[in-house]
């Protein structure tokens, strides 16, 4: 705690004490405590009042003059003190009206400064003195703050220009993968088509004529919804089988799906349609397997990829896996968008085929591989034993799986007859080349009732896979 010099109250703190001196001492125009009259500002004018008019008693039966009416208060602390003022002020304030017997007329009286060690001989220039004092706090006090203030928004400023920073890097990475996914509204098949030919004209690898030729054959394709079958290569399986058969180096067993016709990208969907393509692929075995004629009464060709995209969004429309429609805004058509397994499980769920989703999630074996995808394929396949032969040729469709594809050119080479088999290592894959994170396969068996294809519908609101391991 601290003390005020002056009056002796005590305080809380230097602030406390600062405001107490401006507000009680300085400035205030002392009144003598036993006559009322008002005297010059500063103590010294108060002494001097106070030992000429109200001397020390003198002999007895003397009489002092009555203190002023009412309760006055003391001059320098303010107390009320009634006719004890007197004795209050000699008390409690005597070192400021000078020792008794002391000659104050020679001798000086000094003033202390309540805020530092300074001592003055007249009470106006401390009061000048502490005023510089206050005003010095107050600047030093406004000072500080307006440091604050500045500090306070210079750290606005920047978590703001952070903020912004932030939000134009998720911008862009989003508009990254709108363009990757294909859903940056930059055009579908149609205009990639159409793009890419003109690029051939200019570059002068295509005819005009062959341009329009092949725009007219393509738009009326779309018109009807088929592909237009200038990327199948047909016979592949005929042809594995016969390779096999005559082949006799480092394959002892060989299981082969059911007929496939293979399909490559086209000018049109070139970078995104690899999963379109696996599903014609697929398709196009269902619809030589007479088990499946009910359910694709409606689809005798091959359709286009944009015809795939409006089955799929017709899936969505039935309430298949609301949850992937929300991730393409429930629109494919008209897009580049990539698709894969559960888009292609809501496709064909939908047209009664059933199948399911194997989710190969995690690596099972060294670097990296998939041993267990490897025998999960064989176990699907080798169930159809056909004794012992070499080379079964399965009644099972092909699976869904999509990985690097091969291109048309070098699925021709497998029809010819003098084949050497290098085109085998374009189709022949083995666990040391899959070492992706994850895969997932779409197994087909069998077909679906009414009331299976409702119940896997109602399932589907969330999509669930089988998981291995």
């Amino acid at each position: 705690m601290l003390v005020c010099d002056v009056c002796g109250q005590a305080l809380s703190s230097e602030t406390a004490v600062r405001r107490h001196l401006r507000r009680t001492h300085l400035g205030r125009q002392p009144r003598c405590p036993l006559c009322g009259v008002a005297t010059a500002p500063g103590c010294e004018e108060l002494r001097r009042h106070i030992e000429a008019a109200h001397p020390e008693p003198g002999p007895p039966g003397a009489r002092r003059p009555e203190l002023a009416e009412g309760l006055p208060e003391c001059p320098f602390c303010g107390e009320a003190a009634g006719r004890e003022l007197e004795a209050h002020v000699r008390a409690r304030h005597g070192h400021l009206l000078g020792a008794p017997g002391t000659d104050t007329e020679n001798s000086e009286q000094l003033y202390e400064c309540p805020m530092c060690s300074l001592t003055c001989t007249n009470i106006q220039i401390l009061e000048e003195h502490v005023d510089l004092h206050l005003e010095e706090h107050s600047f030093s006090e406004g000072g500080n703050i307006r440091d604050l203030e500045l500090a306070q928004r210079l750290q606005t400023e920047e978590d703001k220009r952070q903020r912004s920073e932030e939000e134009k890097r998720e911008r862009e990475e989003f508009k990254k993968l709108q363009r990757q996914y294909g859903l940056d509204n930059s055009g579908g098949y149609k205009q990639q088509f159409l793009k890419n030919m003109e690029r051939e004209v200019d570059r002068g690898r295509m005819q005009p004529f062959e341009y329009h030729k092949r725009k007219a054959d393509m738009m009326e394709c779309l018109a009807f919804g088929i592909d237009d079958g200038k990327t199948k290569t047909s016979g592949i399986i005929e042809a594995l089988c016969k390779y096999y058969q005559n082949e006799n180096k480092d394959v002892r067993r060989v299981w082969l799906s059911t007929g496939v016709d293979h399909f490559h990208s086209s000018l049109g969907d070139r970078g995104w349609g690899c999963g379109y393509r696996n599903f014609q692929m697929l398709l196009s075995s269902l619809l030589q397997n007479s088990l499946y004629n009910d359910c694709l009464r409606d689809t005798t060709l091959i359709p286009s990829i944009p015809k795939i995209q409006s089955m799929i969004e017709d899936a969505w429309k039935e309430g298949f896996d609301p949850h992937g429609a929300s991730h393409f805004n429930n629109r494919l058509h008209g897009s580049k968008a990539w698709i894969g397994a559960c888009e292609i499980y809501s496709l064909l769920t939908n047209l009664r085929i059933k199948c399911q989703i194997i989710d190969f999630h995690k690596p099972t074996g060294p670097m990296g591989t998939h041993p267990r995808l490897f025998e999960w394929v064989l176990h699907y396949y080798s169930t159809d034993n056909e004794g012992g032969a070499k080379v079964v040729c399965t009644s099972k469709p092909p699976i869904y799986l999509q990985h690097q594809g091969c291109p048309s050119q070098e699925m021709q080479k497998l029809l010819k007859q003098n084949s050497d088999g290098t085109s085998l290592k374009l189709l022949r894959r083995f666990v040391g080349s899959l070492k992706e994170k994850q895969y997932q396969i779409v197994a087909v068996d069998g077909v679906l009732s009414l009331e299976e294809k409702a119940a896997r519908c109602h399932a589907s609101q969330v999509l669930t896979s089988e998981k291995i391991p």
